[in-house]
């Protein structure tokens, strides 16, 4: 177990937010103030005020590391010893996965335990000025979201992954640690011009969203063959992270529940693309079974394998019959035959706009429903 996912336990067992910071030297001595000497600069030493209880797990001439317990009047002699006891293990080795931890790893694993924080906050705070990873956070960004929760891989390492990223996109990526298995990625935004021109050899530019995309299959396939194995990937325009930090890991999250939930098979998510599931998903389940089952009272042409492969083709094809024929590799009389037969089943005619968003409503909720 991870020394993030031991904090993680601590935490609940304590029921107050725990968080394992590095301070610069000047500032955690402006923060204890000289009335309390140096000893408080010695790992072991504790720091009790009103409402934090801080732990002195490492320090160099540099930086202090300081886990630190939230909770108004303090903690009880028993939570210190437990506490204590996670501070030791943190001394021990002074290592993260039997890794030495950097500094850059630590303020990483820092910034993502305050992410999880805010995003339970009912009102989230401004980003501190000691996470902002050097000022890197108030430029524009490239967010990603990875997702690998199949229980049977074991997670790469901090150092690992980001020596990995770092040779598919650029030395400026920054890698967030979040849950167990998920990692948010920033890159620059500079990787969005240098798509674009690829793409077109310099000619004529792809929109944001293409590149967005194209970036975001390319990371997928390295990350899957490289690192370990299937994983979801989600991909949003760029933020300023140090404003939106918060939001923008909440849209990926929700990016990979919808695409998950509405597009099973699907492993890389767009948010721009996923407005009408967005939308479905948040009607209540007991009346969208009721739609599916009025719906698919008429006929069960909808649960035909190769009549859903056939509408969903000619969805994404903005319903155009000749490349959708040629996507499925069909006569275009074919293809008319099974649109034709559709209307003689059901009524409708996915040829009329009308009918078409009708279709498409049932099969994304049918989807859904069925695994229910």
């Amino acid at each position: 177990m991870s020394m993030t996912d031991w904090i993680g336990q601590l935490q609940q067992v304590l029921d107050s937010p725990i968080y394992l910071r590095r301070y610069p030297l000047s500032e955690w001595r402006d923060k204890v103030g000289s009335t309390f000497g140096a000893q408080h600069v010695k790992p072991g030493s504790e720091l009790e005020t009103s409402s934090t209880v801080r732990f002195v797990v490492h320090a160099n001439e540099n930086s202090v590391e300081v886990l630190e317990v939230s909770r108004k009047g303090g903690i009880t002699d028993k939570e210190k010893s437990l506490v204590r006891l996670m501070v030791q293990m943190l001394r021990n080795d002074y290592s993260y996965e039997g890794k030495t931890v950097s500094g850059s790893e630590a303020q990483a694993q820092e910034l993502g335990r305050w992410i999880a924080d805010q995003l339970e906050a009912e009102k989230p705070e401004m980003l501190p000025d000691r996470l902002t990873m050097d000022g890197r956070l108030f430029t524009e960004m490239l967010p990603f979201l990875v997702v690998n929760d199949y229980s049977g891989t074991q997670s790469a390492s901090y150092a690992e992954l980001e020596k990995l990223l770092r040779s598919f996109l650029t030395d400026e990526v920054l890698l967030i640690p979040l849950k167990k298995n998920e990692w948010l990625i920033l890159g620059p935004k500079t990787l969005l011009r240098e798509t674009q021109t690829e793409e077109r050899g310099g000619d004529e530019e792809e929109s944001e969203e293409d590149s967005l995309r194209l970036i975001g299959f390319g990371l997928h396939e390295m990350l899957a063959s490289e690192w370990v194995g299937d994983c979801h990937l989600a991909v949003s325009h760029p933020v300023s992270p140090a404003k939106s930090l918060v939001e923008t890991v909440a849209l990926l999250r929700e990016t990979v529940y919808l695409g998950r939930k509405f597009h099973v098979g699907t492993n890389i998510h767009l948010p721009w693309l996923l407005h009408l599931e967005r939308l479905l998903s948040s009607i209540p389940e007991a009346s969208r079974v009721r739609f599916v089952e009025q719906a698919l009272n008429r006929t069960d042409f909808f649960v035909e394998p190769e009549t859903v492969s056939t509408l969903e083709t000619f969805f994404s094809l903005d319903c155009n019959v000749s490349e959708t024929a040629k996507k499925l590799y069909i006569h275009r009389n074919t293809l008319l035959y099974r649109l034709d037969k559709l209307k003689q089943e059901s009524g409708l005619d996915v040829r009329l706009f009308r009918d078409a968003v009708l279709v498409k409503l049932i099969l994304l909720l049918y989807k859904v429903t069925k695994r229910n």
